[in-house]
């Protein structure tokens, strides 16, 4: 009965994303943006303690707000045109509307406060969920409605993710907030650039998730949940901890790791479109996040933390988890920069 009760769940989740992005019409997609809130509360409360309890409420509550508000804008441009899809001769505020509900439910600022506490309340994987596969519908919405969108609200909540994406997880040791607050920063890059460009949004999206869901499978293989656990692992997997320290650094958009490409393709952009001062200061901010992930390296690897004992290898431990596809993950998360060329010639 578990068997079926957890495939009835997921297949829910993901049968509500695809409602979404296969739809043209406003109350089909609030529909599958439902679908897919309500489902994932359960896997939110998978291990039932306290701290999960907290953060599905507080997930269930911001995201039931942003619903309610998307809801009402798609009913007031119901009123006001007839019709249930947005256009250009839209009313502007049912349109403002729909892009702050989805900037709260894709957790941009100012609406951020709730994705790192909710992110650190729940297990590795359920987080990894909701900072991969519950962006995507959002994203699709806001994909169509950019060109409708308001440039400056975007390039404003945009760049304000990115410098609270960065200032956020300067002082944290939790390797779950430390992601989260590393969420807030792309997903500012990405709605910077939506406006211009949507396609290299599209590549953005594609490049976090494959980094996010590597480095989210490698904390998950040796349990690491704060920066002092990583930094045992590597008496118990040097290989496994050096290649993840090079996703984390690409993760930070360091040349030539593949996490350079969407923002050299968003900065080379922005300056195409006159717009050199946001591109200068958004590759100011990224030093903030770059400082973390760095520290993140500094201490797993570049120090010896103290230990009780004098076995500094634990050469027999073997992790009871095992995921098959993390090598390749680790190859496309570090090495795929050279592709630049291609994106930039097809698009």
């Amino acid at each position: 009965m578990k068997i079926i009760t957890n495939l009835s769940i997921i297949s829910t989740v993901i049968l509500g994303t695809f409602i979404t992005l296969l739809s043209s019409h406003l109350l089909l997609m609030w529909i599958g943006l439902e679908m897919s809130m309500l489902a994932i509360i359960p896997i939110l409360m998978k291990k039932a303690n306290p701290r999960s309890t907290e953060a599905a409420t507080k997930y269930f509550l911001t995201q039931a707000t942003a619903s309610m508000i998307f809801l009402a804008s798609i009913t007031s441009n119901f009123i006001t045109s007839g019709l249930w899809s947005f256009n250009n001769s839209s009313n502007q505020l049912c349109l403002n509307l729909a892009a702050l509900a989805l900037l709260m439910k894709l957790g941009l600022a100012p609406f951020h406060f709730w994705m790192p506490e909710v992110t650190q309340g729940v297990p590795l994987l359920s987080g990894l969920m909701i900072l991969t596969w519950q962006k995507l519908a959002p994203l699709s919405i806001l994909y169509h409605l950019a060109p409708m969108l308001s440039t400056p609200m975007l390039l404003s909540s945009g760049l304000l993710s990115v410098m609270i994406g960065g200032w956020g997880g300067l002082n944290q040791t939790q390797l779950r907030k430390i992601l989260a607050y590393s969420s807030i920063a792309h997903m500012g890059w990405m709605i910077v650039i939506i406006s211009y460009n949507p396609s290299i949004m599209l590549i953005n999206l594609l490049i976090y998730i494959l980094l996010t869901l590597t480095l989210f499978i490698s904390f998950n293989l040796y349990s690491n949940y704060t920066i002092s656990s990583l930094s045992h692992t590597w008496s118990k997997s040097p290989i496994m901890i050096t290649s993840t320290l090079l996703v984390l650094l690409s993760l930070g958009g360091l040349p030539p790791l593949t996490g350079f490409m969407p923002k050299w393709l968003i900065i080379h952009e922005l300056t195409m479109n006159n717009n050199t001062y946001m591109a200068m200061t958004m590759a100011i901010l990224a030093l903030l996040n770059l400082f973390f992930y760095l520290r993140l390296v500094y201490s797993s690897s570049l120090t010896l933390f103290p230990t009780s004992n004098n076995n500094k290898m634990k050469w027999q431990y073997n992790s009871s988890k095992h995921f098959p596809l993390l090598p390749p993950l680790i190859i496309f998360s570090t090495l795929t920069l050279p592709l630049t060329t291609l994106l930039i010639t097809t698009n």
